[in-house]
């Protein structure tokens, strides 16, 4: 599958980013030079460990039929070392349902164990970059 990024001209700064079926605006805060009129590209990476953590939980806990009845995951950012090579990611899970406190630990063992989370930390990620004709 490839992703599309596009300039939308009507605006300052903003993207539009589609994949399959799907479209997401991107855009920068204003102080950015942006409007807001959507996540930056940075809330996007920061949201697919979140989102990544909450499917991969409600999958995990279907197939062993774990009471788990609703999750929120949070991720919250420290970008402030970013250019020094450190890029910080608190996530907060809120696990609802009748849990005993062990499935509660194996939920967030499973969690630490997502493929982003995975990607994001214990793989080499190789990018090329190139000009079309």
């Amino acid at each position: 599958m490839t992703i599309t990024v596009k300039r939308d001209v009507s605006a300052r700064m903003k993207h539009t980013v589609s994949v399959g079926s799907h479209a997401i605006a991107v855009d920068e805060p204003v102080a950015n030079g942006g409007e807001d009129l959507g996540p930056t590209a940075h809330d996007l990476y920061d949201s697919a460990l979140g989102t990544c953590k909450a499917m991969t939980l409600l999958w995990y806990a279907r197939r062993k039929e774990i009471p788990l009845e609703d999750i929120e995951v949070g991720v919250a950012r420290d970008d402030s070392e970013e250019r020094q090579g450190r890029y910080r990611l608190k996530v907060t899970l809120d696990l609802r349902g009748p849990l005993s406190e062990a499935q509660r630990q194996e939920l967030l063992r499973v969690a630490e164990k997502c493929p982003v989370h995975r990607l994001m930390t214990q793989v080499t990620t190789e990018i090329a970059t190139e000009l079309l004709p």
